[in-house]
């Protein structure tokens, strides 16, 4: 049995695939060729206080319905303002904060659940002299979510009270808080989606207004809060609560609540723009059993002026009491937050908020083409003010009215925007307009998928993925100077391991925990995606040479060397890994470069062996593990080897997809990925790099393209070759020409894009934002944390270029005007900074030469240590 069959009857019997099993069925394998398993994650990092005496709390119950809100309240009496109130708060899944009435926050961020964040929360400002309330609203989702994997509900509170003459009190979550479960919320309604957990319908007749206000009085539906038996220290997954959806343990001895590593998301108000257009619906069916099952020709439209603007922002509609209205309500940009609107109207007046991402006026009446997206209120008598209380990802909003006759008044029709609180504001321009937009755009794009985890898109999945969506780390770290949020997304991304030792490759969410079941019983293509796995390797690499923070990999490293082992166990005899029959995981690469799934052995083994030699060997020589780093280049070298052998033309130079097959195929097939991979990580024989970066510049039709957020590496590529004006002219004739970074100042998730459709406007592809400091200003470290960087500038047809990358150590700025051939280059960088400078070998430059190999046809520079430089480059 060779060691591919041994790992395949391994897993088959539920075995760990050890690698020590592995080669034993291998005699051949010399343990020094193997790798080896690492000891288990590095977790030491910032801990909590102990929490004690605070209790995880939940309302009385022995069982808990998906979608559940708990109303959580204590009172405190003050005789003067603290001097400092502070503490932590969590929830399983979600908690809005409020004190006496007013909103302070809302949390947790996406977490693994056996290492769930606490949030910090700060309510010196808050609290005021006499009688104050503090109010959570709790959400059990109960079911999975594109940003909750699974858990049990529970809320935990813990303030530390300093008075003015010092002394200290704390509040804590225990029996003496006051719950309520709030019917005002449709509790245990079914999910709306897949990935999104919460259908919410809210009855404001059902609600206690101003229940966190001090002047509320209590009825006898409120009930002391239920202690649970577990440590406040370790999160609601590990306590007694018996969770019956699926009879969930206390989860393993290691769980640990963990305080919050990010900063809190920042929020604004937006109001929409304008009344886009109305309907009249005449309804066939009861539109609850619309909305509820989506029945076909449900209602007959007209469009028609109905509402009447009395002052801005501010309509009138008369109803019928039969007739239902529709008013579509746009936004200048896609934003991601949380709609909302004021209401006037008669008690038991229904409004469905639907939200889009994208919408064709003159299109479908009701926008109820994405994923479910609406949320359902119903007014109490008089005024009301709705807010969703999960956030969505959107430009359109529509009210959809009914169950009233008389005059409705609208009004405040906003979305409260969450954003992260980026250390820095972007500084990137040019001269040209439409690379303008575009990078705009990306900016944008990036601050709805890049808050408290890097995710896909928000308006669907809300999952963060490596691979694709782990690649805005770069524009993360270089625009905006943020490597606190790369760093959780490391850690948090490796704890979605599984007992095999392959990722979980969308964590933490609950799309793969429902994969695992359905790939058993080949109910899906989608299993995790090795390829992911591989991309993270580099991600966990460029981080450590953005910051030089070694401490952040300690934890995903040895899930590192565990998913390295897995990819080994497979490799085959002919010295390959496969694409093909691989149980549960499987291999994507892309969404449209490849015709046939054998296509993409050639990039998969490629990719891995990049990341083997120059990412994971690399990481363990920082660490001390040279043995380890020899075992995994020797990995590498192998893969590489064997990819050559299988798919490298000679006579083309170089690699073609369906070398092996070409008898059955007839025509050969390239991608951008494989000739990209072979470029950047000089896996051509011989160096032989012109084929391939000739395909990447024309992009001849055998060659598989792929989708935007995979275009990174098309464009890393042409500027190792020099190619900076092919950059130039793609993101000005493909990218700046997308229909999303024209309506919606984002970046779509396909080349095409339809309104009123599944399609995701708002996607994490942010390419041509990372692209313009890594391919336009030529920035690069060369040595972890920027103690060494790289400039080579290559500004094609631009005529004015500024960019500001910010860097941990300190700002590296570049700023170009004038024509090619008769450009001025200002450069700046932070004093001290070992910068060397890449042009044309025939470039007149009155500076040092530096050491190392240059690209062919260019000279390395060394730049003076006064941190400025003035440049007239004639070449460039």
């Amino acid at each position: 049995m060779n060691r591919r069959e041994f790992i395949k009857t391994s897993a088959a019997a539920g075995g760990s695939l050890l690698l020590a099993q592995a080669a034993s069925a291998d005699p051949a394998n010399s343990s020094a060729r193997l790798i080896q398993p690492a000891s288990s994650p590095d977790n030491s990092r910032a801990t909590l206080p102990d929490l004690s005496p605070a209790r995880w709390v939940w309302y009385p119950s022995g069982r808990t319905l998906p979608n559940t809100f708990v109303l959580f309240r204590q009172s405190l009496a003050l005789h003067a303002r603290p001097r400092r109130a502070t503490g932590w708060i969590c929830a399983d899944s979600r908690y809005r904060l409020e004190v006496n009435g007013r909103r302070v926050q809302w949390g947790p961020a996406p977490c693994d659940p056996r290492w769930t964040e606490a949030d910090p929360v700060d309510l010196t400002d808050d609290l005021q002299p006499g009688e104050n309330v503090l109010g959570a609203t709790v959400l059990f989702y109960g079911s999975g979510d594109g940003t909750w994997p699974l858990g049990k509900p529970g809320f935990l509170f813990w303030l530390e009270i300093e008075h003015a003459d010092g002394t200290v009190e704390r509040l804590v979550s225990d029996e003496s808080w006051q719950t309520l479960l709030c019917r005002a919320w449709s509790l245990g309604h079914p999910k709306r989606w897949y990935l999104r957990a919460l259908q919410e319908e809210f009855d404001a007749r059902l609600y206690p207004q101003n229940w966190s206000s001090p002047d509320f009085q209590m009825d006898s539906h409120w009930v002391g809060a239920m202690p649970l038996t577990g440590s406040p220290n370790q999160p609601a997954l590990s306590t007694s609560y018996p969770e019956y959806m699926l009879e969930l343990d206390r989860g393993p001895s290691d769980a640990e609540l963990r305080p919050r590593s990010i900063p809190a998301m920042r929020e604004s108000f937006v109001p929409v723009t304008k009344l886009a257009e109305a309907y009249w619906l005449d309804w066939r069916v009861p539109p609850r059993d619309y909305f509820d099952y989506r029945i076909p020709n449900a209602f007959h439209a007209r469009r028609a002026d109905l509402a009447i603007e009395n002052a801005p922002g501010q309509w009138r509609v008369e109803l019928d009491g039969g007739q239902s209205a529709a008013l579509t309500f746009e936004l200048a940009e896609q934003v991601v937050g949380w709609p909302g609107f004021a209401i006037e109207a008669p008690a038991g007046t229904t409004i469905e908020l639907l939200v889009h991402e994208a919408h064709a006026t003159g299109g479908p009446p009701l926008l109820n083409t994405h994923f479910d997206s609406w949320t359902r209120f119903i007014c109490r008598e008089g005024k009301n003010d709705f807010e969703t209380f999960d956030f969505e990802s959107l430009r359109w909003v529509q009210l959809h009215i009914y169950n009233a006759k008389g005059p409705v008044n609208i009004s405040n029709i906003r979305v409260r925007r969450r954003v992260f609180p980026w250390p820095n504001t972007p500084v990137l321009r040019t001269s040209d307009p439409l690379l303008q937009r575009l990078f705009d755009a990306s900016m944008n794009t990036l601050n709805n998928c890049a808050q408290e985890t890097l995710v896909d898109g928000m308006a669907r999945e809300r999952q963060q993925y490596s691979g694709d969506g782990g690649h805005q780390m770069h524009a993360v770290h270089l625009a905006v100077g943020e490597p606190r949020l790369v760093r959780r997304y490391l850690t948090t991304w490796s704890q979605g391991m599984t007992k095999e030792g392959y990722f979980l490759d969308c964590w933490p969410a609950y799309d793969r925990l429902a994969r695992l079941m359905e790939r058993q019983l080949d109910l899906s293509q989608w299993g995790s995606i090795l390829d992911h796995g591989v991309g993270f390797m580099l991600d966990c690499r460029h981080h450590y040479f953005y910051t030089g923070d070694l401490g952040a990999l300690k934890e995903p490293y040895p899930r590192l060397l565990r998913f390295a082992q897995y990819l080994q166990g497979l490799q085959g005899p002919d010295g390959l890994l496969p694409v093909e029959n691989l149980g549960i995981p499987c291999v994507w690469m892309d969404h449209n470069a490849y015709q046939q799934q054998r296509h993409k052995q050639c990039a998969f083994n490629l990719y891995v062996a990049a990341a083997m030699e120059q990412a994971l060997a690399p990481i363990c020589r920082s660490f001390g593990d040279d043995r380890q780093a020899k075992a995994v280049e020797r990995f590498g070298k192998e893969l590489t080897r064997a990819t050559v052998r299988r798919f490298w033309s000679v006579e083309q130079g170089l690699f073609i997809n369906n070398l092996p097959w070409l008898d059955q195929d007839k025509t050969p097939r390239t991608c951008d990925r494989s000739l990209a991979t072979s470029i950047l990580f000089d896996q051509c024989p011989g160096n032989h790099t012109a084929a391939a970066l000739d395909s990447l510049v024309k992009c001849p039709p055998e060659m598989g393209f792929s989708y935007p957020a995979n275009q990174c590496w098309r464009m890393w590529a042409l500027a190792k070759g020099g190619r900076g004006d092919a950059i130039v002219t793609d993101l000005r004739r493909r990218w700046a020409t997308l229909r999303s970074v024209k309506e919606n100042n984002t970046l779509q998730e396909n080349w095409q894009a339809r309104p009123d459709s599944p399609d995701q406007w708002s996607h994490c592809g942010v390419v041509p934002l990372y692209i313009a400091y890594q391919g336009l200003m030529g920035l690069k470290p060369l040595e972890p944390g920027f103690k060494r960087f790289e400039l080579r500038p290559q500004f094609g047809d631009l005529e004015e270029f500024e960019a500001t990358a910010f860097t941990v150590r300190g700002p590296i700025s570049l700023r170009s005007r004038g024509k090619s051939g008769e450009r001025e280059v200002d450069l700046q960088w932070p004093p001290g900074g070992q910068g060397e400078l890449i042009v044309p070998q025939d470039e007149a430059i009155e500076l040092p030469n530096a050491a190392g190999p240059a690209p062919a046809g260019c000279r390395r520079f060394r730049l003076p240590s006064g941190g400025s430089l003035n440049l007239r480059l004639k070449l460039i």
